[in-house]
């Protein structure tokens, strides 16, 4: 018999709250500010790749991203990115770290729901001062048991965390929209992992679906979830 479910564990960004649209929206910025000096597809390419080579230094959020687009605009332009531009850039980082906060349908219900049977956690990547200001604003900050901002998901943070908060992995259940970080690393320390997909996810978090093991499943949207734990506790 499978051991019964005591935490629930969500992510933040793009799971309860709208995220990846409005670094989309501040790159379409870029690629405007930038449209003299180079192609679109080709900025797009250099950005990623300073992107996931500035991971380690700067970390998740968008301070990195901000840094990761002024070192590539100095690239592309060798040297020549007018200040003004670079004005520009820091301004769109700072309006990001400002943006009003929008849960997605039916998280509020959701989490509410759950946090009157199980523990509820919230493990999140990202900046720690910017995170902070995200849950204040959502409304959601008092039901969650535990809050967890990490510089990354591992499978051993992932059982750092659980057994900080006194569960086993594997009455432990993470859920999330990145495959590379919600669901992958908590199902290889034991727990489960459920996938909810968001339209935009950034490309560096992208892995394929563990889709035969018994810990993972996969839901449309997050207002299914009460559903797939009853019948987990079930089994």
């Amino acid at each position: 018999m499978t051991e019964k479910l005591a935490t629930i564990a969500f992510d933040a960004d793009d799971t309860l709250w709208e995220n990846e649209q409005f670094f989309r929206m501040t790159q379409e910025r870029f690629t405007e500010l930038l449209a003299d000096f180079t192609e679109a597809d080709h900025l797009s390419e250099r950005l990623l790749a300073a992107e996931r080579r500035n991971l380690g230094q700067y970390g998740f959020g968008i301070k990195g991203f901000v840094l990761s687009m002024i070192e590539t605009a100095i690239e592309v332009t060798e040297d020549r990115v007018p200040a003004s531009v670079i004005r520009e850039l820091i301004a769109a980082g700072q309006e990001m770290l400002r943006h009003p906060i929008h849960l997605l349908d039916g998280v509020e219900e959701t989490v509410g729901t759950l946090a009157e049977d199980y523990d509820i956690l919230l493990v999140t990547k990202g900046d720690l001062l910017d995170q902070e200001r995200k849950l204040a604003q959502s409304g959601l900050g008092d039901m969650f048991d535990g809050i967890e901002v990490v510089s990354n998901k591992t499978p051993d943070i992932y059982r750092t965390i659980f057994a900080r908060h006194n569960t086993a992995p594997e009455r432990a259940m993470m859920v999330g929209n990145s495959m590379k970080s919600d669901v992958i690393p908590p199902i290889e320390a034991g727990a489960w992992g459920v996938y909810v997909p968001h339209n935009y996810t950034w490309e560096i978090e992208h892995a394929e679906a563990p889709a035969a093991h018994p810990r993972f499943h996969e839901l449309p949207r997050l207002t299914e979830l009460p559903g797939l734990i009853d019948t987990i506790q079930k089994s």
